[in-house]
């Protein structure tokens, strides 16, 4: 898919599609206003008729022009004139990737900046047409034949001299996040015997060998076993899948500048161990890995947009599967930090790779460190599959990922890590457990984590009600892909 930005007069565009805006109360935007001129007062007579009314997400394709240039028009509804909002356009955004995917046009120009929306300019919503309409026509193809593919080749999004220049700025971020999200889905909706740890070395290695800045080792077990990451190395007994830690490393700024380090959780299948999961839904354990494919997914758009900053991404891979040398409830292993777990219940096996993970991330000297993980189905149970859960042991560094997830429409919601909820995971027999009972299972995960990240300031998403979707439409998301860079760009900007 190709996109671009043009400045022309739309009695001169040539396109399969033209994408305009239309208000409640069927009050056209400025371009759809020129269109209807130039269509003799067609589209005044489709919406006098009641054909669309012009409510957000709302779409009416109409053919049959009297003009040569343009063979379609789609009316996008966007609500109440003067109270759109971000997410509201985001939401209309969607409904016009559904409508281009099913008008078979092989080009389209989108005139859509001239919508209002709130606390948005032509840099954001241009960013917002390419990232949304990319992810609406997304297909799997690994490996299934796709007989309906989508035509839909080139998007131009027209702009005005005036915001030209905010609008090919918003051009590049889209398309380096679009790309990113499409990395991490591509990666995170392949089987388990396809997307093994081995394989997604492989894809780091291949993602280092395409950008200058970007650089890849893998540690293999016996490199983990000199460094005593006896949590990590304790899940992967199980599996025949030898494990590895994926150490990538973009640095487009001085060498003296502090990282910033990214964990992503890379468990590429979890059937949950000795304490097996459920066989219901047990398929979706494939994307346990989502929190690692973000991670390459990220560095793929900063690598894109040149990000002026130096980054470490940090991704544990292994699978957890029942062996008859895997953990057992009752083991207690020896992380890198020294300290000692108890394992209760193997499905918690998350946080033992991520912990030796979090204890490496130290060797960088990190300015900050941010994992991400699909760590708990407690965190769908407190916030269904809308926010990602987020944490941290740091105020300043919470505040900037809120705001970020504010602006990137890719939401979080704090959550507390009090030192009450260590009572939980207290154990007879080691220094720590690695669950703490029922109650509160996403924030004493979380509280486990917090006690190998003391010595750097640290943040934790809980991604596992937001990295995939389930039910007819499953398939992974690609979140929290813009809500990290749009952090990176936000600290790259400061």
């Amino acid at each position: 898919m190709d996109y671009s930005i043009e400045s022309i007069t739309l009695d001169k565009l040539q396109s399969d599609c033209l994408l305009v805006g239309i208000y409640e109360k069927q009050q056209l935007s400025y371009a759809a206003s020129l269109v209807d001129g130039l269509c003799d007062g067609l589209i005044s007579k489709l919406i006098a008729r009641g054909d669309i009314n012009g409510k957000n997400a709302e779409t009416l394709l109409i053919n049959n022009l009297p003009i040569t240039n343009i063979n379609r028009i789609v009316l996008v509804g966007f609500g109440e004139r003067g109270k759109l909002t971000r997410k509201q356009f985001r939401k209309a955004m969607t409904a016009v990737a559904k409508a281009l995917k099913d008008c078979k046009a092989k080009n389209a120009a989108c005139a859509l900046l001239d919508v209002e929306v709130a606390k948005a300019d032509a840099q954001w919503m241009t960013r917002q047409i390419v990232e949304v309409v990319n992810d609406g026509l997304y297909q799997y193809s690994t490996t299934k034949q796709c007989d309906d593919k989508v035509p839909l080749q080139t998007l131009t999004v027209i702009a005005n001299e005036a915001n030209h220049k905010l609008a090919q700025a918003g051009l590049a971020q889209g398309i380096a996040i679009a790309q990113g999200m499409a990395l991490t889905k591509q990666l995170a909706d392949l089987p388990g015997n396809i997307c093994t740890p081995t394989y997604l070395a492989e894809q780091a290695l291949v993602l280092a060998g395409q950008h200058e800045n970007l650089s890849c080792e893998i540690l293999e077990e016996h490199d983990m076993e000199g460094l005593g990451m006896g949590a990590f190395l304790s899940v992967t007994r199980g599996s025949r899948q030898p494990a590895k830690l994926i150490c990538l490393h973009y640095q487009s700024s001085d060498a003296h500048v502090k990282p910033i380090v990214l964990v992503g959780k890379g468990l590429t299948f979890d059937a949950g161990g000795i304490s097996l999961k459920p066989g219901q839904g047990m398929d979706e354990m494939k994307y346990d890995m989502c929190g690692g494919a973000s991670v390459l997914g990220i560095l793929r758009a900063a690598s894109m947009m040149n990000l002026k900053l130096n980054i470490v991404g940090l991704i544990p891979a292994s699978e957890n599967l029942p062996d008859g040398n895997a953990n057992k409830p009752g083991d207690i292993v020896t992380s890198m930090a020294g300290k000692t777990i108890e394992i209760l219940n193997t499905d918690a096996e998350g946080r033992l790779i991520l912990c030796d993970t979090l204890t490496y991330a130290k060797k960088f000297d990190p300015e900050i460190v941010v994992d991400m993980a699909t760590l708990t189905g407690a965190c769908i149970v407190a916030l269904g599959r809308v926010p990602s859960g987020l944490f941290g042991n740091d105020d300043k560094l919470c505040e900037e990922l809120l705001e970020a997830s504010e602006t990137a429409c890719d939401m979080v919601w704090r959550m507390p890590i009090w030192e009450d909820y260590q009572e939980q995971l207290k154990s007879n027999f080691a220094d720590l457990a690695n669950i703490g009972g029922p109650d509160g299972g996403s924030i004493t995960a979380a509280v486990f984590l917090s006690k190998f990240t003391e010595d750097y300031r640290w943040a934790h998403i809980d991604i596992a009600g937001t990295a995939w979707r389930t039910g007819a439409n499953k398939g992974a998301t690609g979140r929290p892909v813009a809500l990290l860079s749009q952090y990176l760009i936000n600290r790259a900007a400061s």
